[in-house]
């Protein structure tokens, strides 16, 4: 049998293959379709890899158009980025330009209302990291000496702690080692300023001695070393203490950060400015002094202190007898 099939197994096959063919023949024309059946299973069998293979495709598109947009937005960004950079550095250099006229108009008006004699220098260098000790471009060559006082146009800045040909050292007011003798505005209260490192504090008031919130200091001349009348700073808390009062105060002289300063050469007492008074009341401007006194000899009276008045006129008119008559000269 073998050997059979093994002769005839060309034709075997051929047998095979047509009564497969037509046992497929049959089953689709029993099921009424108009497809035929192998090319339904051809596209079943396809349809998984044609599925994969577009979502592929489509994939690579969609990465291809994100990174060419990721490109343009990326090249947007850095561009945008560089036009924020180059507006940062001129709004600096504006804000720059406009501090300093505001330092020089500050500083011109300043030497124009001031009687002391300074002489003007610039920072150029901290000595230490809390920035309380400072060089300036001025020394014995200008006249400078040691202890001389530093001040802005808004206040005090500082002395002069040494002193060199070309340059001198500025203690700052904030050094704790730093110390001057002021006066508050309103109440005239005297202490001692005091730095403490970032701020000032003004120090040997006692409890009982009168300051006020936001009330100024200035300097009350008594060390020697700073002119009377000039600004320290308002008052930024106040509070007792165990015996004396702690108050801190804000410097106006380095509220801005002072760098070109004054160095006092010859100084001048200032008196301390009164405190702001109160908005005084607006008055009608007084009639003519024709109208008043025609006003009180033909208008009626006008309150019961008018009536008060005009009946002691009176009284005092009816009270004095009536002058009598010339004699009249005799008839020749």
């Amino acid at each position: 049998m073998d050997l059979l099939l093994y002769r005839y197994r060309h034709l075997t096959v051929l047998l095979v293959v047509i009564v497969a063919q037509l046992g497929l023949l049959a089953f689709q024309v029993r099921n009424n379709q108009d497809v035929r059946l192998i090319r339904v299973w051809a596209v079943g069998a396809v349809t998984p890899f044609a599925r994969v293979l577009e979502a592929g495709r489509s994939g690579a598109s969609n990465f291809v158009d994100d990174y060419l947009l990721l490109l343009n937005v990326r090249q947007e960004n850095e561009q945008l980025q560089k036009t924020l950079a180059s507006a940062q550095l001129e709004n600096q250099r504006m804000r720059a330009e406009l501090e300093t006229a505001q330092r020089a108009e500050a500083l011109a008006l300043f030497k124009k209302q001031t009687p002391m004699k300074t002489v003007e220098a610039r920072m150029f260098m901290n000595t230490t990291g809390s920035g309380s000790n400072v060089w300036v471009d001025v020394g014995s060559e200008q006249g400078i000496l040691k202890e001389m006082a530093v001040i802005t146009p808004t206040g005090i800045a500082g002395k002069i702690t040494a002193v060199y040909p070309s340059a001198s050292m500025v203690l700052l007011a904030t050094d704790p080692l730093f110390a001057a003798g002021v006066v508050s505005q309103k109440n005239r209260v005297q202490g001692t300023l005091r730095g403490q490192g970032s701020s000032a504090i003004v120090d040997f008031i006692q409890n009982e001695q009168p300051v006020d919130q936001d009330e100024w200091f200035f300097t009350s001349g008594s060390d020697f070393i700073f002119p009377r009348g000039v600004p320290v700073g308002p008052v930024t808390s106040v509070k007792q203490g165990l015996r004396r009062k702690d108050i801190h105060v804000k410097l106006a002289g380095l509220a801005q950060g002072a760098e070109v300063v004054q160095i006092v050469i010859e100084g001048a007492h200032a008196p301390i400015p009164d405190a702001p008074a109160a908005e005084a009341l607006s008055l009608q401007t007084p009639p003519p002094a024709e109208a008043t006194v025609q006003a009180a000899q033909s208008g009626p009276v006008a309150t019961d202190a008018d009536r008060i008045v005009d009946g002691h006129r009176g009284k005092v008119a009816s009270a004095v007898p009536p002058a009598a008559p010339k004699p009249s000269p005799p008839k020749p």
